[in-house]
């Protein structure tokens, strides 16, 4: 479960290194933290943690209603084969006007979300742009969603 204080995401230790290929390897790990005694490091609970990566994996197909200042943009274009390529830095804060904050949700219905997103990643063929990234192919939403997924399930570790 979370922590009631902030946690510096940035100075936590212990965090897992992960690397999946696909979705279906993602969700794997995700239903695997989702069974017995795990718990997170940082400030998300694990259900809170598969509905954010849900909730992007749905945006990629749906679009999303954000248009991030023309700065985020050029360096998001410039940086997109790092962003695709290389783990995701911590402690990157989103604002909390964002819609990628994650509500508080259960951890089951947090993991049928991300089964449910990962579902439709498999079975649909819309891709939309990334509002910093620009255009994206499936193939290079499919690596994002994995570096994502990488630097956000790294926060779920046994006890």
């Amino acid at each position: 479960m979370a922590t009631s204080t902030k946690v510096d995401t940035k100075k936590v230790a212990g965090r897992r290194r992960l690397h999946f290929d696909t979705v279906e390897e993602l969700l794997a790990d995700a239903e695997k933290m989702a069974t017995g005694n795990s718990t997170t490091l940082g400030n998300w609970s694990r259900g809170q943690i598969y509905r954010h990566l849900g909730e992007t994996m749905n945006q990629s197909i749906d679009g999303v209603d954000i248009n991030p200042p023309w700065l985020f943009k050029i360096m998001g274009r410039v940086l997109k084969r790092r962003f695709l390529t290389k783990p995701m830095p911590a402690g990157f804060q989103l604002p909390k006007s964002t819609k990628l904050l994650p509500p508080e949700i259960s951890l089951e219905d947090g993991l049928q979300y991300l089964r449910d997103a990962v579902a439709r990643l498999q079975n649909e063929t819309k891709r939309s742009d990334s509002p910093m990234l620009g255009k994206m192919t499936s193939d290079d939403w499919t690596r994002l969603h994995c570096r994502h997924a990488e630097h956000h399930l790294s926060y779920i570790v046994r006890q």
